[in-house]
C-alpha cells in the first residue's frame, strides 16, 4: 500500500488551521474554614470586594472581607456542601439575580429562585443587587399619592410615590396588616409590589401568599422570601434583591412601584451575625460600624424619577418591631433618620380595639399634603390636630375630673371621629369611599348617633351609597377633587340616608 505525501500534509495542514487553543484563566484558591454560613479562602490575593465567588459544588458565595492572608466570604446556600482544602474560584462579576414580568405573582428566595413549586422562571432580563441610588439630578419632587386604602393613613399621615414611609411598632400591633392592605389596593392601579419577607416563619409567609390571593393581589406582587430557617446572608441580601426586582420596572418601565421590607430588625440582626462571624470590630449594641450605611444605601434607591429618566417612582415601606415601645432605640433611631416619615402602632390602642392602631401623635409624613388628594385635603384638614387634643382631653377626663359642657362635647365628638378612622382588616377604601367617610364624621352629622354605631352605620352608607348615589364615590375617585356643589350633594344624601337607616334598624 502506497501513501500520498501530498495528500498526508495537506491533511496535516487543515487540521493545524482548525486548531484553536483555548486556555481558561481563572484565579483559584482553598477553603480554609467553613461554618454558620461563612467561609475563610486562601490564594484569592486580587479578590475584589463584593465580587462573586464559585464553589466546587456550584454553591455561590460573595467576597465580603479583604484581608492580608486570606479573604473572608459570605455563602448564598447550602454552606454545608462545603469541605475544608476544596477550590473556590473567582468569578470576576457581582452578584445579579434575574428580573422581569415572568417573575410577578411568584414567590422566590433570596437569589430570586421560585420556591413556589409551579415551575422554573424564564426570564429576559438580569440586574445588579446592590446599585448606586439615583442623584438628586434624576430626581423629582413627590408629588402623586400612593393610596393605602386605610383612612387613618391616607387622612392624616399620607404617602406619596417615592417616598419612604416607616411602619414602627411593638409585635403583634398590625404592621404587616397596613403593608398588605396597600398591596391589595394598588389592585388596578398599574403599580408592581414587592413584598420581601426577611426572618419570618415560613408558615407566615404562606399565610401573607394566601391573603394577597384570596384577593387578587398577587397578580401584581412578587414575594421575596428569606425565612428565619436560612442563613443569616440570605436574609442580609433578600432586601437589596427584592429592591433590584423593582428598580427594573421603575427604570425600564417608567412603572411605579412599591417595596415593603418586613422587617429591618431582623435585617439588622443577620447583618450582626455575619459581620461577627467575620470578626468585624463590634460597636453600640455589638452591630458593626456600618450599620446605618446597611439601611441607607437600601432605603435611598427609593425614589420618583425625573420625567426625562422615565418618570417611575419606588415607594418604600420598611417595617421596624419596636421592644416595649422604645422608639429611641438603636436600629429604631437609625431609620427613622433616614425615611421621609413614620407611622407608629400602639399596643394600647391596639389591645383598646381602634385598629389601625396608630398614634397621631408621634406618626407623621415629612411630604405631607404635597401627596393628597385636594378633596382629602378639604374634608380632613384639622382632622390629626383634633386628635391629638382628643387624646390629651381623654387623659385629663381619666382622672375623674368634672368636664365642662365644651370640653366634653368635644370629647364626645373626638370618640366619634375615632370609630370614623376604624377600619376592617383587609378591606381597603377607594379615595372617594374615605372622603366621604370623613366628611360625614367633619361636618357633625354623626353627632346624634350613638358612638357604637358609628362604624356600622358608615358601612351601610357606603354600600347604600354605592347602589343609589355612585355618582359621587366615582367623582371623587376620578377627578381627586371635592366641589362645593358636590360636597352640598353629599351632606344630602348622608341626611337623607340617616332617615333610612333609623327606619331599617331602629338606631
Amino acid at each position: 500500500m502506497k501513501f500520498d505525501v501530498n495528500e498526508i500534509s495537506s491533511l496535516i495542514k487543515q487540521e493545524i488551521t482548525r486548531y484553536r487553543k483555548e486556555v481558561d484563566v481563572a484565579t483559584v484558591g482553598k477553603v480554609l474554614e467553613v461554618g454558620d454560613g461563612i467561609a475563610r479562602v486562601y490564594g484569592l490575593d486580587n479578590a475584589m470586594a463584593g465580587e462573586m465567588l464559585e464553589f466546587e459544588n456550584g454553591v455561590v458565595g460573595e467576597a465580603f472581607n479583604l484581608e492580608d492572608e486570606s479573604v473572608g466570604a459570605v455563602i448564598y446556600g447550602e454552606y454545608e456542601k462545603i469541605q475544608e482544602d476544596s477550590q473556590v474560584r473567582a468569578t470576576g462579576k457581582v452578584l445579579t439575580v434575574p428580573v422581569g414580568h415572568e417573575i410577578c405573582g411568584r414567590v422566590v428566595n433570596a437569589l430570586c429562585e421560585p420556591i413556589d413549586g409551579k415551575g422554573d422562571i424564564e426570564t429576559q432580563s438580569k440586574r445588579l443587587v446592590e446599585i448606586a441610588a439615583p442623584g438628586i439630578a434624576d430626581r423629582q419632587p413627590v408629588r402623586n399619592p400612593l393610596i393605602t386604602g386605610l383612612k387613618s393613613i391616607d387622612s392624616m399621615i399620607p404617602i406619596g410615590r417615592g417616598q419612604r414611609e416607616l411602619i414602627i411598632g411593638d409585635r403583634k400591633t398590625g404592621k404587616t396588616a397596613i403593608g398588605l392592605d396597600t398591596i391589595i389596593n394598588q389592585k388596578g392601579q398599574d403599580v408592581i409590589c414587592v413584598y420581601v419577607a426577611i426572618g419570618q416563619k415560613e408558615s407566615t409567609v404562606a399565610e401573607v401568599v394566601r391573603t394577597l390571593r384570596d384577593h387578587g393581589a398577587m397578580e401584581h406582587t412578587v414575594v421575596v422570601s428569606a425565612s428565619a430557617s436560612e442563613s443569616a446572608a440570605l436574609q442580609y441580601i433578600a432586601p437589596y434583591a427584592g429592591t433590584a426586582v423593582a428598580e427594573y420596572f421603575m427604570y425600564e418601565h417608567g412603572m411605579d412601584t412599591l417595596c415593603i421590607y418586613d422587617d429591618l430588625s431582623k435585617h439588622a440582626n443577620a447583618y450582626r451575625e455575619l459581620s461577627l462571624l467575620l470578626r468585624r470590630p463590634p460597636g453600640r449594641e455589638a452591630y458593626p460600624g456600618d450599620i446605618f450605611y446597611l439601611h441607607s444605601r437600601l432605603l435611598e434607591r427609593s425614589a420618583k424619577l425625573h420625567n426625562d429618566k422615565g418618570g417611575g417612582s419606588l415607594t418604600a415601606l420598611p417595617i421596624i418591631e419596636t421592644l416595649e415601645g422604645q422608639v429611641s432605640a438603636y436600629i429604631p433611631t437609625n431609620i427613622i433618620s433616614i425615611t421621609d416619615g413614620q407611622v407608629y402602632l400602639q399596643r394600647d390602642l391596639f389591645l383598646g380595639g381602634i385598629r389601625p392602631a396608630v398614634d397621631v401623635g408621634i406618626s407623621v409624613s415629612r411630604v405631607g399634603g404635597d401627596a393628597q388628594p385636594p378633596a382629602m385635603k378639604k374634608v380632613a384638614p384639622k382632622l390629626r390636630l383634633d386628635l391629638a387634643q382628643f387624646r390629651e382631653l381623654q387623659d385629663f377626663a381619666r382622672l375623674g375630673t368634672e368636664l365642662d359642657p365644651a370640653a366634653q362635647a368635644q370629647l364626645d365628638r373626638g370618640l366619634r371621629m375615632v370609630e370614623v378612622l376604624k377600619q376592617q382588616q383587609f378591606s381597603p377604601l377607594s379615595i372617594g369611599e374615605q372622603v366621604v367617610s370623613i366628611l360625614a364624621g367633619s361636618t357633625r352629622m354623626l353627632d346624634d348617633i350613638r358612638t357604637d354605631d358609628v362604624l356600622h352605620f358608615l358601612t351601610e352608607m357606603l354600600s347604600w351609597m354605592k347602589l343609589e348615589a355612585p355618582e359621587y364615590i366615582t367623582e371623587v375617585n376620578e377627578s381627586g377633587d371635592l366641589t362645593d356643589e358636590m360636597r352640598e350633594s353629599i351632606v344630602s344624601a348622608i341626611e337623607a340616608y340617616k332617615t333610612i337607616y333609623r327606619f331599617s334598624f331602629g338606631k
